[in-house]
């Protein structure tokens, strides 16, 4: 993957070949329910920092990591992947600089998401 591009154009035609036919509806659903769910997994990872609640957060970072990667959104996948293993390995302190990473990998990743889908 080139370093120039938040998405994984390789990810992106993946995704396509699933549904070939349908005028990009698949790739668009599957751009819409990142897009929807990854703010409310930080979100989630913000309350269970409060809570301290490691498991959810871990399992919260875990979901952000894996959709991340189906997209072909490497950066935030990798400071999701970051987040959750720290998390289990050394339990929640220090997260919020973590947690201000991926907000800022996911705005990134989101504008090039937004181009793809025409939105």
């Amino acid at each position: 993957m080139s370093t120039d591009t938040p998405i994984d154009p390789e990810a992106i035609e993946n995704l396509r070949a699933l549904n070939p036919d349908d005028d990009d509806a698949f790739l668009k659903d599957i751009i819409g329910i990142f897009l929807e769910d990854t703010p409310q997994r930080i979100a989630e990872l913000k309350q269970c920092l409060v809570s301290y609640d490691q498991p959810k957060f871990t399992r919260a970072a875990h979901s952000i990591k894996g959709s991340a990667s189906n997209l072909g959104a490497s950066l935030v996948r990798s400071v999701a992947e970051q987040i959750e293993h720290q998390s289990r390995n050394s339990g929640l302190g220090e997260m919020e600089p973590f947690i201000q990473k991926l907000e800022s990998e996911f705005a990134v990743a989101k504008a090039e998401l937004d181009r793809i889908a025409g939105l």
